[in-house]
């Protein structure tokens, strides 16, 4: 079993990021958000990571959405946004990523995601689903969603 940690933003965070950007597709690079958001130790950090002794070898970043924001879900509420979900190819098929997506679910609320390339059935045994609904956006996305337990069913009724 993978402990998920909330990662800190610090400059050994920013030294680990590096080490995925060499693996990683560009656009999965979690650089840019760390070195704009860097404060020295701050825990109030959207990221979160697994280690394998002291190297982290998968990570994701993890943002709350106010339910005013939200396009995705029927009614409207809040939810949580799930990025940038990665795992270096040495530790990958061994649930690490199903760690980190079980961590983001235990919070009980909704998860939207888009998923990379290839990855749908990964997403698919996690749960989720694409939004099925029309919506009045396009943002060159393919959203997935995942609902609480008892969520999805009201959302079924409500439709």
């Amino acid at each position: 079993m993978f402990k998920v940690e909330k990662l800190l933003i610090n400059f050994k965070t920013l030294e680990e990021f590096k080490k995925f950007k060499e693996y990683g597709l560009q656009e999965l690079s979690m650089l840019d958000d760390l070195q704009d958001n860097i404060i020295e130790n701050d825990s109030n950090s959207p990221f979160y990571g697994i280690y394998f002794g002291d190297k982290l070898v998968a990570r994701m970043s993890l943002y709350r959405v106010d339910k005013r924001f939200d396009v995705y879900f029927e009614p409207k509420q809040d939810y949580l946004e799930l990025w940038k979900l990665e795992v270096l190819p040495d530790y990958k098929r061994k649930g690490c990523g199903t760690a980190l997506v079980e961590y983001a679910k235990s919070y009980g609320v909704p998860i939207k995601t888009n998923p990379r390339v290839k990855s749908g059935e990964f997403w698919s045994r996690m749960g989720f689903e694409p939004v099925t609904y029309d919506m009045e956006r396009d943002k060159g996305e393919n959203p997935l969603v995942w609902y609480p337990e008892g969520v999805s069913e009201q959302k079924s009724e409500n439709a």
